[in-house]
């Protein structure tokens, strides 16, 4: 049998056992582009496992080092008249100068600024040799351009123009690498590559970066009186909505997901759902303890899902139900015989005989937490398996505390269980000693406050994030700090 413990775990401690489990995935190359386009990475994998989904932030896997300096060239701030410092009288008195050149923002490498001349200038535009200052048209006796003889490329040099202007106290210049020099550190490993990020890869010149590859989640429900949505229940069943909310939380914090069942309440049924979605008896990606191509899925194989195979493997697996003390629960039953069987060998065959030798690690539990008392882990077949209970609120709860993390980690995030926000409470409330509360709450501009109860499903809908108050803590007062994690 497993080993329950008799003192209830916490929080912290089950959370660093769940990311001991799993590792992050392999990695490859792919171009800034290809990251928003969602083409295909250069190198790294199988075609079947290249795809970067359009919806994806990647996490970056090593560190990315400017290429070229931002600006690349001395540039205009201003739209205005490009002048040499010296032509401008130190008293600030205004002084005429002759117009001898237009640059645009797209001109090429300019001609040197003569003595006694300016250029009229965009902002944007390469600052020519000879010149240290730009002065905004608004500062000069031009006041404004006209668009209609704004510089354009190619559009020749005014001829007889001349400009009275003084001298500014900013240069309105700026200068090569006065934002990114070359070399120095744009992102760091661990990093989401969100749309900043790429505009620095693409205005520093970076080519390539090495990103991981995205995590496949299956999701299971299970109990012999769950029905799939939207199919009418009869007295006794009830409508499978765990399976669709861990599939939405699980595309909400970064990884695809499969969706299987419901599984009935039967072991054989169980096994034969993990075997078909973690692809027993296929190849394997060295990188990694299992293949699992990208790509999005969600495959609600229904009623008639056990037994059934994506053809496809995953990198976690995340069951919900069966695992409590109870006669019928499932998932306890499944991990029960399989901690008394063989030890899996990592090579995904049943050499010692038998199906208990699929699931090795097993660890069940009991976490001081209410709601999320018992909880499992343990590996199907060397892939990582979190067992969680079927209750919604429970089931919800212990994914934010426990599989958002997993999912964190998998993706290769430098902070998976990042510290909650502190919030003082709106109002009071009472708290079991002894168990952490997770509370479904709503954050207001003066604090935070429960939604309702907490075993309703309509408590958690009308939440944007959850409270957790500590186990030696009976009772909040208003303006109490409490931890908030967002949703």
């Amino acid at each position: 049998m497993g080993v329950v413990e008799p003192t209830p775990r916490t929080v912290a401690d089950h959370v660093e056992r769940v990311l001991a489990m799993v590792s992050p995935l392999s990695s490859w190359e792919v171009t800034p582009a290809q990251v928003v386009d969602g083409g295909a990475p250069a190198g790294g994998l199988a075609a079947a496992d290249r795809t970067v989904p359009s919806r994806a932030v990647p996490v970056l896997a090593a560190d990315v080092y400017a290429a070229r300096p931002v600006p690349p060239f001395d540039h205009s701030a201003m739209d205005g008249y490009a002048v040499r410092g010296d032509d401008l009288p130190v008293s600030g008195d205004p002084v005429t100068l002759q117009v001898v050149a237009d640059i645009p923002a797209a001109a090429g490498a300019a001609r040197e600024l003569a003595p006694g001349t300016a250029a009229r200038i965009m902002t944007g535009a390469p600052i020519p040799p000879g010149a240290d200052a730009v002065v905004p048209v608004e500062r000069t006796s031009t006041g404004r351009f006209d668009p209609a003889s704004e510089p354009r490329p190619g559009a020749g040099t005014p001829r007889g123009n001349t400009v009275t202007l003084a001298r500014q106290a900013r240069d309105h210049i700026r200068r090569q690498g006065s934002d990114v020099v070359t070399g120095s550190v744009l992102a760091r490993a661990g990093e989401e590559l969100t749309a900043p990020v790429i505009a620095g890869l693409a205005a520093a010149g970076v080519p390539v970066v090495r990103v991981r590859r995205r995590p496949r989640v299956a999701v299971v429900a299970t109990g012999s009186e769950l029905v799939p949505s939207p199919m009418p229940t009869r007295p006794g069943e009830i409508t499978d909505s765990n399976s669709l909310m861990l599939a939405a939380a699980v595309r909400a914090a970064g990884a695809d997901v499969v969706r299987l069942g419901p599984v009935p309440d039967d072991p054989d049924a169980l096994r034969a759902v993990l075997d078909g979605v973690v692809g027993h008896h296929r190849e394997r990606d060295p990188g990694t303890a299992h293949v699992a191509p990208a790509g999005s899925s969600d495959h609600g194989s229904g009623a008639g899902g056990a037994g059934g195979s994506t053809g496809r493997g995953v990198d976690l697996i995340v069951t919900a139900g069966g695992v409590s003390a109870g006669a019928a629960d499932v998932v306890r039953a499944v991990l029960s015989a399989g901690n008394a069987g063989p030890a899996d060998d990592g090579t995904g065959s049943d050499r010692a005989g038998g199906r208990a030798g699929a699931v090795s690690g097993v660890d069940l539990a009991a976490v001081g937490m209410k709601p999320g008392r018992p909880q499992a882990l343990a590996r199907w077949r060397g892939v990582p398996w979190i067992a969680v209970p079927g209750t919604p609120v429970a089931t919800y709860v212990s994914f934010v505390m426990f599989v958002r993390p997993a999912i964190a980690r998998l993706r290769g995030l430098a902070h998976p269980s990042a510290p909650p926000d502190l919030r003082p409470a709106a109002i009071g409330w009472k708290s079991p000693r002894g168990r952490e509360q997770v509370v479904p709450v709503h954050v207001l501009p003066h604090g935070v406050e429960p939604t309702g109860d907490g075993h309703h499903l309509s408590a958690l809908i009308a939440a944007d994030a959850l409270a957790v108050v500590p186990a030696d803590v009976e009772k909040v007062d208003p303006g109490d700090p409490v931890p908030v994690i967002p949703l």
